[in-house]
């Protein structure tokens, strides 16, 4: 077996995988469930698009509850097609007026390029539809996010996107200036 801390994908894992404890965590919590009688609204009428990075808790770190906002997550927390179709529908259908913005310090984008696309096309044979969205200047990757939400023809709301540099050892929001 493997000595670094995670194993070679050639080990066939034995015993309760990781989403079989998952899903026993989930057991639990629902035993003490109760339904919070809340419903898609975002209490606070916010977006927040953050990357989908395992520092980041983003509840924890803004002070957010329970049916407070809507979370998009994704590589990167960039502003991608798919991001403004959510973005779209939490502000057309669910009322949420805000856009927030968190990028972090240290993000795996930023050592990746678009080669990674013709790698995996490479090895699979087909290129991905999608772009990678790396990127080298976080700061400036806020500020394109910010653009891309500010100026998309189908959110009602732009007028409140606000940008965010979280710092994965301080635990610390910088916020970016849009210009």
């Amino acid at each position: 077996m493997s000595t670094s801390a995670h194993p070679s994908a050639d080990v066939i894992p034995t015993g309760p995988t990781v989403t079989d404890r998952l899903v026993e965590a989930n057991a639990r919590y629902a035993s003490d469930f109760s339904d919070p009688g809340m419903d898609a609204r975002p209490v606070l009428r916010v977006a927040v698009v953050a990357c989908m990075d395992a520092r980041l808790d983003l509840h924890a770190a803004l002070g957010l509850e329970l049916g407070d906002c809507h979370t998009i997550r994704n590589a990167g927390g960039v502003v991608t097609d798919d991001v403004i179709r959510s973005l779209t529908i939490s502000q057309r259908a669910l009322g949420t007026r805000s856009v927030m913005l968190v990028h972090h310090t240290n993000c795996g984008l930023e050592s990746l390029t678009e080669d990674f696309r013709h790698e995996l096309e490479d090895e699979v044979g087909q290129r991905p539809a999608w772009a990678v969205e790396a990127f080298r200047d976080v700061d400036q990757d806020v500020r394109q996010s910010m653009q891309r939400v500010r100026t998309s023809p189908f959110l009602l709301h732009s007028d409140d996107v606000r940008g965010f540099v979280f710092d994965v050892t301080t635990g610390l929001l910088r916020e970016i200036d849009p210009a």
